[in-house]
């Protein structure tokens, strides 16, 4: 069997929006997305051979999303078919262009998933894995499932990254503090966002500090996210500011941080961890922002290199 550049562990959503607020709504247009989903497809499109494991219903719509993710150049070999619902959420926008979700996604396919499904993937043969907090959060079976799988691609020399992504509406924080300690030692790279996931899980607003702390559970390397601050990188000896590439059009900010981070698994997939790797998946976040939803814009390694570039130019 052929490696696998990038293995995704998560849930992917079906997504129902509206261009009203959702007390109001009655038209919705039929998506998917997840960060699991939009990190997936981000990965692939940056030229990794990419494939995610996860639980989706036997149904005409779960059908519709598998055929989607291979549209995507997601494999989708390692997706269990069962028959609990897929997971799904509804959008609408108010009129100042915020936006309210509802989730439906309480014993949904992927929250069925457990360490007894991490036996269809040879986990030693993963160059990297990529897992989040919000995959932890659905439920303890997969967080049980997110644990293992860490600590054997880990032991086996595979990298692994670890996007907190914290959810109030999923978890509280306290696990979600106890979940990134126990990751953070055997990951290459962590993402925690700043000030959303600093602040609730690692007591800082302060960039730096967050680093620091993250650091002192054991992670390798620590990306802090800073929208449109840039990125502060922390090698474990010294922290970097990487400033952010700038958006061509604003259309949806809906996963860019998953493109950031589906991009970087990419980069890793094929060298080492540094500034040109991490300034190209910023790159391709910015790009993101041009589509609608997670998935509306999936820059490649190519169109990245070529904005960082004219950027560069530029200045």
């Amino acid at each position: 069997m052929t490696a696998l550049d990038v293995l995704v562990i998560g849930e992917p959503l079906v997504e129902l929006s509206a261009a009203s607020p959702l007390d109001i709504a009655d038209t919705f247009s039929l998506s998917f997305s997840g960060d699991a989903l939009n990190s997936a497809a981000a990965a692939a499109a940056a030229g990794a051979r990419t494939s995610i494991l996860t639980r989706v219903g036997d149904d005409e719509v779960s059908r519709r999303l598998l055929r989607y993710m291979q549209t995507l150049d997601i494999d989708t070999r390692h997706v269990i078919v069962g028959a609990e619902h897929t997971g799904a959420y509804l959008v609408g926008a108010d009129p100042d262009g915020t936006r309210d979700f509802v989730y439906l996604r309480s014993d949904s396919a992927a929250s069925r998933l457990s360490p007894s499904d991490l036996e269809a993937v040879s986990l030693p043969d993963v160059k990297v894995l990529l897992v989040s907090g919000i995959t932890m959060a659905i439920s303890e079976s997969a967080g049980e499932a997110i644990l293992r799988a860490v600590r054997e691609v880990s032991a086996a020399g595979g990298r692994v990254i670890y996007d907190p992504n914290f959810r109030r509406r999923l978890t509280t924080v306290e696990r979600a503090r106890e979940a990134f300690a126990a990751i953070a030692p055997h990951c290459h790279l962590v993402l925690p966002s700043c000030p959303s996931d600093s602040t609730a899980l690692l007591g800082t607003a302060d960039p730096q500090h967050a680093a620091e702390r993250a650091l002192a559970w054991g992670a390798a390397n620590v990306c802090v996210t800073q929208g449109a601050d840039g990125v502060l990188f922390h090698d474990g000896t010294t922290a970097t500011h990487i400033a952010p590439s700038p958006a061509p059009h604003v259309v949806d900010a809906t996963g860019a941080g998953d493109v950031f981070a589906g991009t970087l698994a990419a980069c890793l997939s094929r060298g080492p961890l540094g500034i040109e790797a991490i300034t190209l998946a910023g790159a391709a976040a910015a790009l993101s922002l041009q589509g609608q939803g997670g998935t509306g814009h999936l820059p490649t390694l190519s169109e990245s290199r070529k904005h960082v570039a004219s950027h560069h130019d530029a200045g």
